[in-house]
């Protein structure tokens, strides 16, 4: 079987074995694949993994050797499953193999916020606390966590995953996963839902009014959850004490982004299922979907 692996740079950079891939066959993984490049890279090819990089209608139909699609990743907008279920070819994903990491990514976000440890870090690498003559300094407010509430909306593997954490830092949890704009109650509302077309850009001027002053809000889930100029303008306001931020509504992010720069936004590149343990599994996931194909089985299949 000829198994390629169109876009792997994210997923594996070269530190994890391919090994529960290769011993299925001829295996050839590809960094990056433009678009104009697919077709010939899967003009043979029996067997085809993706990251993030679209598979429509036009790019299924021709590939006539195709038998099987593995999506390295939970989301599977980007590929067409009807035009592949047409063809009779099979599509398995990778599900909630990032529920830990992104949890605790969304958590890391909170507390940065909360804590400045790295504002108070530079401060001690600039010689702030050599030249302090007491024990210690305030150069930053910091929030206490026990006894403030967490909003969150989406309330899946990660939306409970969350809850846990919070509880565990005292927080009390509200899930406002079916009524979503009454999330404006908390202290901290945290996204973990999908960007569907009904609530893009429900993060708004309207939504961040009717927020708590001095809130603070966390999205993990899609940047196209926020209308990024409304919270800009939130966060430079002071109506908003801070965002944490893994992604954005363009990625990578345009120059000009409202909200990177401002010192009251954490932003991290989309990073939050990056760990190597977790990428691990969607490799070795995506292996153990491939080899139950090949039995006639249907691991994680979803067409």
């Amino acid at each position: 079987m000829k198994i390629v692996f169109l876009d792997s740079a994210v997923i594996n950079p070269g530190d994890i074995s391919w090994e529960s891939i290769e011993r299925l066959g001829t295996f050839q993984p590809y960094k990056r694949t433009a678009p104009e490049e697919i077709s010939g890279r899967l003009s043979e090819a029996e067997a085809v993994f993706v990251d993030s990089l679209p598979l429509s209608q036009e790019v299924i139909a021709k590939c006539p050797s195709l038998k099987f699609i593995g999506i390295a990743a939970t989301g599977f907008n980007h590929v067409d499953l009807k035009a592949a279920e047409k063809q009779g070819i099979a599509v398995a994903n990778v599900p909630a193999y990032s529920t830990d990491a992104v949890a605790q990514h969304a958590m890391a976000l909170l507390l940065s916020l909360s804590n400045q440890a790295e504002l108070y870090n530079k401060a001690v690498v600039e010689g702030e606390w050599q030249n302090c003559k007491d024990y210690t300094f305030m150069k930053a407010p910091v929030t206490l966590l026990a006894g403030k509430s967490l909003g969150i909306v989406g309330y899946g593997n990660i939306g409970k995953k969350v809850a846990q954490i919070a509880e565990a830092f005292g927080m009390t949890v509200h899930v406002y996963s079916k009524e979503p704009e009454k999330a404006v109650a908390s202290d901290v509302v945290s996204f973990h839902c999908p960007l569907t077309e009904e609530n893009a850009g429900m993060v708004n001027r309207a939504f961040i009014e009717k927020m708590k002053n001095g809130a603070i809000l966390i999205n993990t889930a899609r940047g196209g959850l926020v209308n990024e100029e409304d919270l800009a303008a939130a966060l430079r306001s002071g109506k908003l004490a801070g965002a944490g931020l893994d992604v954005l509504a363009k990625e990578p992010p345009e120059e000009g982004n409202p909200l990177i720069g401002l010192e009251n936004c954490k932003i991290t590149p989309h990073m939050a299922f990056i760990p190597v343990e977790t990428r691990r599994t969607v490799v070795e996931t995506c292996g153990a979907n491939l080899e139950s194909f090949i039995r006639g089985e249907r691991l994680n299949r979803l067409v």
